[in-house]
């Protein structure tokens, strides 16, 4: 039975509150984040129960939280994830389903109790999506007069009750969707879609004068172009701010990574003196979410790579900081027993990541 303490965690998770969350687990540094409450649930899968929950999952998975842990059913946070984005869109899809499977892309492959994957949730919504849109196609050239909307919800109905017949169906029943954010591509897509249809209504007649046929096409041509140049406008200050952000998220990895390992190893790489147990999430990982590729691009960000001897000195001694053997007499006993072989394995990676880039220094 879960204690008080990992209750309070469930019921933040639960709610999507992750500032709450953050400061709980801040003031309970002890407090794990992979443990089983209510129906085998944990405080990842309470996450992924609501659309409100992206910050709150990104923030267990930092904490450490095991993507692959199942509930009663046998479904991992991956499964709740999936099962929201088929029922509330793209937006679930970014904020949920792509965090987990980045932190652990196997997650995609696990089957639950009805024998159902989140791969194949995921690859059911990609049907439902092409149905809708051919159906909606078809409605246009049959001037039925129905709108898009009553035959996307009618197809998704038919399509919805096909998957529960040969997938079975989730426990929990989501309410109607949230209003989403809309993105860039949504914005995109609206405005050249609202332009098709202003042309469509501004089409001429078949007793129409050449002359102002002539001018309405002018007329389009310099609508398009404005709409061309708009978009083109957008996308650059879209990539300009990505670029921006991208840049200051680096630097910002850099700093908590160099401070992390001045708290944790201490001075020259030597162990802090009355340092307590490690958990993953303790490790001063240069991108603790990241890939060993991206932990590498932190490790060298800020590094010129036009001065050879400075970069190759510098990989010297982050070799020898996440060098196996020598983490090993630094931190082994340190480690907590349930995350040594995760940890140790993602330093062997890192390590060799690290000896592969050096070698490539001339």
């Amino acid at each position: 039975m879960a204690s008080r303490q990992q209750r309070k965690v469930l019921r933040y998770a639960a709610r999507g509150d992750a500032g709450k969350l953050r400061a709980y687990l801040g003031r309970h540094p002890r407090l794990g984040v992979s443990f089983s409450g209510r129906k085998g649930r944990s405080p990842l899968h309470a996450a992924c129960r609501r659309s409100g929950g992206a910050a709150a999952t990104r923030l267990l998975l930092r904490r450490g939280a095991d993507p692959t842990r199942r509930d009663a059913k046998g479904n991992t946070p991956l499964h709740l994830a999936a099962r929201l984005a088929l029922r509330r869109g793209e937006q679930a899809d970014e904020d949920l389903v792509v965090p987990l499977v980045k932190c652990c892309p196997i997650a995609m492959d696990l089957l639950n109790d009805d024998g159902v994957t989140p791969r194949e949730i995921l690859r059911s919504r990609s049907m439902h999506q092409q149905d809708a849109r051919t159906a909606g196609e078809r409605s246009t050239e049959a001037g039925t007069g129905r709108t898009d909307g009553e035959w996307y919800s009618k197809l998704f109905g038919e399509c919805e009750d096909e998957f529960y017949q040969s997938c079975g169906r989730y426990e929990d029943d989501y309410s109607a969707p949230e209003p989403e954010p809309q993105t860039y591509e949504r914005w995109a897509e609206r405005l050249a879609r609202e332009y098709a249809e202003k042309r469509a209504r501004a089409r001429p007649g078949r007793g129409s004068a050449p002359s102002v046929d002539r001018q309405r096409q002018r007329q389009r041509e310099q609508e398009q172009r404005d709409l061309r140049r708009r978009l083109e406008e957008e996308h650059r200050l879209y990539q300009e701010r990505a670029g921006r952000e991208a840049a200051a998220a680096a630097g910002g990895r850099k700093r908590r990574y160099e401070q992390g390992c001045a708290q944790v190893f201490g001075r020259g790489g030597a162990p802090a003196e009355g340092g307590d147990r490690l958990a993953y999430a303790d490790i001063p990982w240069p991108h603790p979410r990241g890939t060993v590729e991206e932990m590498v691009a932190v490790i060298v960000h800020g590094v010129d790579r036009g001065r050879t001897e400075e970069l190759r000195r510098y990989l010297r001694q982050q070799r020898a900081v996440w060098h196996p053997d020598r983490f090993a007499q630094r931190c082994g006993e340190r480690l907590l027993e349930a995350d040594r072989r995760r940890i140790l394995d993602t330093v062997t990676a890192l390590s060799q990541a690290l000896n592969k880039l050096s070698e490539t220094v001339h």
